[in-house]
């Protein structure tokens, strides 16, 4: 074993956000830097001897490097046993999957999500613990707080271990399983879902396509459709892990999945289509020329629950996102089930499910998931539909408007705006915040604010409390407009308006959701100066 010496912090004031550390690859390949993460993480997390360590990412580029170095630290530092996903390939929900199948301490998952890869993009790393989802703040923060002291880390000197072949190698009296990445998640699907129900659809003549992005599920997407399911081979697309995600930006929403999106558009659509980001964690789901909200999604899947095999006895309750519409919260009335309202994060919902006070939940921006595993799962979502339309021989479309009628349509939108200033997005927050007493009470056309303020969320099985979670403008009619600055990009600021309005009228309901929200639209730009303060009139994406 060798002690390195650290010259030098290379952290400053770099803090990892909540869902790990992100920054760009030439970052990461600083000297010292992934080293110091990682002794960090050993060192606040104080494993037991003879722990095991689950290890893979997403594929992209600078994820075999890492995984070397991980694992010649492991050793070092008193790890009894790696798995390793084969080829260092795990997406994040299998990795979940994994870690509370074998009781394994936690695990080390690379991955930026959905953020572009390649030499000059982006490159992640965090830590999940033993119940298989992310680290809570405090262990966060207590990392983030040993990267800033640390002086030394532990490594070994040996060669690089064989990552893509299937078995065991010995490194300095540790044991490293190369696994099947696949199989264990693929079972765990087929023990939720009705897998003969589902190929009897795909037998019937209805047609799918799933785009993988060139991103981590694409494996999954192989042994599960076509394997396990039957599914003829151009169901799929893009289903090679690649390094840079072949130049695309593997985000499933309809500007950066746009080639799936053109299909499902087009001549000849297929009935369904979906897609899932970098580390298989985001879904999309759509109908032929019809788009799904996420936030649409989770309440279809909460109000179909008891359709589905994993789910037939019935749901604890419901999370959602605070940004998330309130969709679902109709179908938890209709159930008299708890519906929980959250900040945005997956360790939320987490403790949640530990103390099984919920069974699903999901966040706008794409991700949706249930207790099944501890983090969301793109995979499970777009299998659940599946299930679904094998059930209820509707199309999406059809599924989706009569849910409408039941419930009401909470009319949705979400607009990014991303690479801001940093200065300038702050400026905008500021703005609101400090304006909260004036804007209170003042009408806009048929709107009326009734109130504003700033999310705070005391959670009630750690005690943990999150403040300044995102601006809410709250309308007296119940429709509402949230600003929240977004945490996961490595250069600039992302800032996000989301925008609701419930529409109980049946007449309306076939119009989209840009005409609906429009004058909604202008008060946000209205009160927020978002363009003078930023130069930006128009969004980067729309949802």
């Amino acid at each position: 074993m060798m002690i390195q010496t650290i010259n030098t912090n290379p952290f400053k004031d770099q803090k990892p956000g909540t869902s790990g550390l992100r920054k760009r690859v030439t970052v990461f390949q600083q000297p010292h830097y992934l080293e110091n993460f990682v002794q960090s993480i050993f060192d606040t997390i104080n494993a037991p001897a003879g722990a095991t360590l689950i290890l893979g990412g997403d594929g992209r580029y600078y994820n075999r490097e890492a995984i070397q170095t991980i694992l010649k630290m492991a050793a070092a530092n008193g790890f009894s046993q790696v798995l390793v996903g084969q080829g260092g390939i795990l997406s994040t929900p299998a990795a979940s999957c994994i870690i509370r199948k074998f009781n394994t301490f936690g695990g080390i998952i690379l991955s930026a999500s959905h953020n572009p890869g390649g030499v000059d993009g982006d490159f992640g790393i965090k830590y999940n613990t033993e119940n298989g989802g992310p680290a809570p703040e405090k262990i966060t923060e207590a990392i983030f707080e040993k990267s800033k002291t640390i002086q030394h880390y532990k490594i070994i000197e040996a060669a690089d271990v064989a990552l893509d072949v299937i078995g065991e190698t010995n490194l300095a009296g540790m044991t490293i399983k190369v696994i099947d990445a696949v199989t264990d998640y693929a079972e765990l699907m087929e023990s939720l879902f009705d897998f003969s129900a589902i190929k009897d659809l795909l037998a019937s003549g209805f047609r799918m396509k799933f785009d993988a992005m060139h991103a981590v599920t694409g494996p999954y997407a192989e042994e599960i459709f076509i394997k396990r399911l039957g599914a003829p081979s151009n169901s799929l697309m893009n289903c090679k892990p690649l390094p840079d995600f072949g130049g695309g930006h593997p985000d499933p929403n309809l500007t950066y999945a746009h080639e799936l999106v053109e299909i499902l558009y087009g001549d000849n659509a297929p009935d369904f289509g979906a897609a899932s980001d970098g580390d298989g964690d985001r879904n999309m789901i759509l109908g032929k020329g019809f788009f799904v909200t996420p936030s649409d999604s989770l309440a279809l899947i909460a109000a179909n629950a008891r359709m589905v095999k994993g789910y037939a006895k019935g749901i604890a309750g419901v999370a959602r996102s605070m940004p998330t519409s309130g969709a679902v919260d109709m179908v938890a009335k209709s159930l008299d089930i708890p519906c929980y309202e959250t900040p945005t994060g997956w360790k939320f919902f987490g403790n949640l499910m530990d103390a099984e006070k919920v069974t699903l939940c999901g966040e706008e921006s794409f991700g949706t998931g249930s207790s099944h595993v501890r983090e969301k799962d793109g995979l499970w979502a777009v299998l659940f539909w599946l299930n679904i339309l094998a059930i209820k021989r509707q199309s999406v479309e059809q599924i989706v408007k009569r849910h409408w009628l039941q419930f009401g349509r909470n009319v949705y939108s979400r607009y990014d705006y991303e690479d801001l200033p940093l200065d300038a997005a702050n400026g905008v927050i500021h703005h609101l915040r400090d304006n909260f007493t004036a804007m209170t009470g003042k009408t806009f056309g048929q709107y009326t604010i009734q109130t504003c303020d700033d999310f705070s969320y005391t959670d009630s099985i750690d005690g943990s409390i999150s403040t300044q979670q995102g601006l809410r403008i709250l309308f007296t009619d119940g429709s509402r407009i949230v600003f929240r600055l977004s945490g996961t990009g490595t250069s600039g600021a992302t800032l996000r308006i989301y925008l609701e309005a419930f529409e109980p009228d049946t007449n309306k309901h076939g119009l989209d959701a840009q005409t609906l929200l429009a004058e909604m639209i202008q008060i946000a730009m209205q009160i927020s100066e978002l363009k003078q303060r930023t130069g930006r009139d128009t969004p980067t994406v729309i949802t």
